[in-house]
């Protein structure tokens, strides 16, 4: 079978689900797709840009406008966000540093920007809004998958995952209150 972009990517995500983000090596990838590691680079450049391919996936999807208000977009947008990092192994970190790296294709803060544009938020207010979410989705998550993973090793004594689910909704429901209160003209529909 051809040596594929995707195929690599595929690779990639296994390790990262099996074994970390820290064992997530080049080497790696190429042993499980039985290949030189040099043969990966005439498909990504570096590690770095096979790590935002990785994250792309991960976040791979569609969230289109919606005739609903703000809050239940929002609301709705947040959680379908944290599932797909939640279902990855450091997710959340992956995708935290090709953010910050701006080596990200796929930005799920644009479609909260874009919702809350259209409903009525000026540009700078939208992206702040955005951010805040996103801000908030990642660092909770990555606290969710570290605590996690030190219940697993036996660092901590457990995981309350019902727990932090609760807290992840009553933050998302603090975060889509300010987002009526913060504005500097009304959003429409933000109940």
């Amino acid at each position: 079978m051809a040596l594929t972009a995707d195929r690599i990517v595929v690779a990639s995500l296994s390790i990262l689900d099996d074994y970390g983000l820290a064992d997530l090596s080049m080497r790696r990838v190429a042993e499980s797709l039985g290949v030189k590691a040099g043969a990966l680079y005439w498909h990504f450049p570096n590690k770095q840009t096979l790590l935002a391919a990785v994250a792309d996936e991960i976040l791979a999807s569609s969230w289109g406008p919606d005739d609903v208000g703000a809050r239940p977009w929002l609301t709705d947008w947040a959680s379908d966000v944290r599932a797909r990092l939640l279902a990855h192994r450091d997710a959340a970190e992956l995708v935290a540093s090709t953010r910050a790296m701006g080596l990200a294709g796929i930005d799920p803060a644009r479609a909260a920007r874009d919702v809350l544009s259209r409903l009525g938020a000026s540009k700078d207010e939208a992206d702040g809004v955005a951010q805040a979410f996103m801000h908030f989705i990642l660092g909770h998550v990555m606290e969710e998958q570290t605590q996690s993973q030190l219940a697993e090793l036996g660092v901590i004594e457990s995981f309350d995952g019902p727990r932090a689910q609760r807290h992840f909704d009553w933050g998302v429901r603090l975060l889509t209150a300010g987002v009526s209160h913060g504005a500097s003209r009304p959003i429409d529909r933000i109940e």
